[in-house]
């Protein structure tokens, strides 16, 4: 069969349009079907149903009208009766199309142009399609491109099959780009808008310095040596911290390179942008000792639950260790994921008298005792008088100058305090308003519930309607700074799990939510064993008394005898 100009020229068409938008030939013959179909409506009626076929071989262009068989024919462009229909096919039954050939149909001005715009239309959606499932893929790869405008402080870069966008902020200070510069970049984000989908580059993510060592230091790309985390001040300094899998490899020799080749490859492409390799360590004091390098640390104090650390470094390191404008010990807090306290030596000597005289006063007036006997506590570690009242005896009677009688005078009164205290809170509650109902909540001690009742938390349903947030508050992380909201009751040592279960019980308490099944049946099988303990007792202590029982009876007989 001989094929005509027209049709090989519709062939070619669609060959050059998917060569130049990097789109597949069999959308660009979709998209002029659609073309054809609605050009070939115009003509024939917009109700009618036409489908048409573009012979992706020879470019033959096939036209048919689409009747759908129906008992009762009630639009006769799109339906067609059965007895008409099995006359065409006799294999026709009722839902089935029939297909009736059109003539080929030739395009007007308008219906050129509507055609035209239905492929282009389409031509575009495909294209950018394309785009962003190319691009969607590579997130958190480093791409090349060549600056194409600057438009308000924010690049856009010609990728060859796209565009993409440095927005201002994601650019490192104080450099400048000017069309037809070559620009290295992170692929930070691809979203689908409005307008196509917008590929979203940056030169200041902390992983655009990640990639870029992996780029330089083979030991990175084949996964012998792991980067941790990073921190990064854009343009100004950096730190990296890195673990070795093989212990032959050293894994900032490795970063760092003969005499800094790697880091400085880094660095020129950072703009200068200094960088501290740090060993990471699974030990938490270890890795935030090495994170404030180059300052040295005399001491540091864990608290584990609320990952913060206190640093205690010599007087003249303190401003080294701080860094100029806190910048040092800003990102050593964002490499390490913990608040970062920095004391002197001398200021923690201080803090340290000082919470020293503030025990002794308090054992001093809680125990009503003299200076010697409140320093001597404090000094053998006792942090409160709830230390004292519920230890073991003998670690009060073993401190200098102590015995037994002393020791459990000393708890005795630490007890009446206590008692005393807990009366004065109870009162307290009451006069807050605080119902009776929030003591049976688990978890809630009488200050908790003074605390409560100072912010306006009086009912069960008042403590139901609370987050965990608020109560134990919570911590908000922005631009490198960290900021802590307190809660109700963040001045208690409460955990963010117990908070919950407080919370949770105070709902299952008013009734709207039911108590998880798992958890009632672990209580009734405490109490099913408790039960069973006691009468396990309960039996024992009858066959004792049996027993007895038993032996007297026969000294009895034989005395009355």
């Amino acid at each position: 069969m001989a094929v005509s100009a027209n049709r090989l020229e519709l062939l070619q068409i669609a060959d050059a349009v998917a060569r130049e938008k990097s789109i597949d030939r069999q959308i660009v013959i979709a998209a002029m079907e659609d073309a054809i179909q609605k050009a070939a409506r115009s003509r024939y009626g917009q109700e009618t149903d036409i489908r048409a076929e573009i012979n992706a071989r020879t470019g033959e262009i096939k036209l048919q009208r689409l009747m759908e068989v129906v008992d009762a024919v009630e639009n006769y462009s799109t339906q067609i009766d059965l007895v008409e229909a099995q006359h065409r096919n006799p294999g026709a039954r009722l839902g089935d199309f029939i297909a009736d050939p059109l003539p080929p149909v030739d395009f007007g001005r308008i219906a050129a142009q509507s055609a035209k715009q239905v492929i282009v239309q389409k031509v575009r959606e495909a294209e950018r399609d394309r785009q962003f499932d190319e691009y969607k893929d590579r997130m958190g790869e480093i791409i090349n491109g060549v600056v194409k405008r600057v438009e308000y402080g924010n690049v856009i870069v010609d990728l060859g099959r796209g565009e993409a966008i440095v927005r201002r902020d994601e650019l490192i200070p104080r450099e400048a780009f000017r069309y037809g510069d070559r620009i290295r970049a992170l692929v930070h984000d691809v979203r689908r808008e409005q307008r196509g989908p917008q590929v979203f580059l940056s030169r200041t993510h902390p992983q655009f310095m990640a990639k870029l060592f992996a780029q330089e230091v083979p030991e990175i790309y084949d996964g012998i040596i792991e980067i941790k985390s990073v921190a990064r001040d854009p343009g100004s300094r950096a730190k990296i911290a890195v673990i070795s899998k093989d212990s032959s490899i050293d894994p900032v020799g490795a970063c760092v390179g003969m005499r800094g080749s790697r880091v400085q490859a880094v660095v020129q492409e950072l703009q200068g942008e200094k960088i501290d390799i740090i060993p990471w360590n699974a030990d938490a004091a270890t890795f935030i000792v090495n994170a404030l390098q180059p300052a040295e640390v005399a001491k540091v104090v864990l608290d584990e639950d609320a990952e913060r650390i206190e640093v205690v470094v010599p007087d003249e390191q303190l401003s080294l260790a701080i860094g100029r404008r806190g910048q040092n010990v800003r990102l050593a807090s964002q490499l390490t994921g913990w608040d970062i306290d920095i004391l002197t030596e001398q200021e923690e000597s201080e803090r340290r008298q000082k919470e020293f005289a503030e025990r002794t006063e308090l054992f001093m007036a809680a125990l009503d005792v003299d200076e010697v006997v409140g320093q001597l506590l404090a000094t053998e570690g006792f942090s409160s008088v709830e230390d004292l009242a519920f230890v073991e005896l003998d670690e009060i009677a073993t401190i200098e100058g102590f015995d037994s009688d002393t020791a459990e005078e000393i708890q005795t009164r630490a007890a009446e305090y206590l008692e005393a205290q807990e009366q004065a809170r109870d009162e307290e509650r009451r006069t807050l308003g605080v119902e009776d109902q929030l003591k049976e909540i688990p978890g809630l001690t009488t200050a908790m519930l003074v605390a409560l009742g100072k912010d306006d938390i009086k009912t069960v349903e008042d403590l139901a309607g609370c987050a965990t947030d608020d109560l134990v508050g919570w911590t908000e992380r922005k631009n490198g700074e960290t900021t802590r909201h307190t809660g109700t009751l963040s001045a208690f040592d409460l955990s963010r799990a117990d908070a919950e279960q407080i919370v949770m019980a105070a709902r299952v308490a008013v009734g709207w939510i039911e108590a998880d099944p798992a958890e009632a049946e672990l209580d009734a099988e405490v109490e099913d064993d408790a039960e069973a303990e006691v009468d396990a007792d309960v039996e024992s202590e009858d066959e004792v008394d049996a027993e007895v029982g038993a032996d007297a009876e026969p000294e009895t007989t034989t005395g009355q005898a």
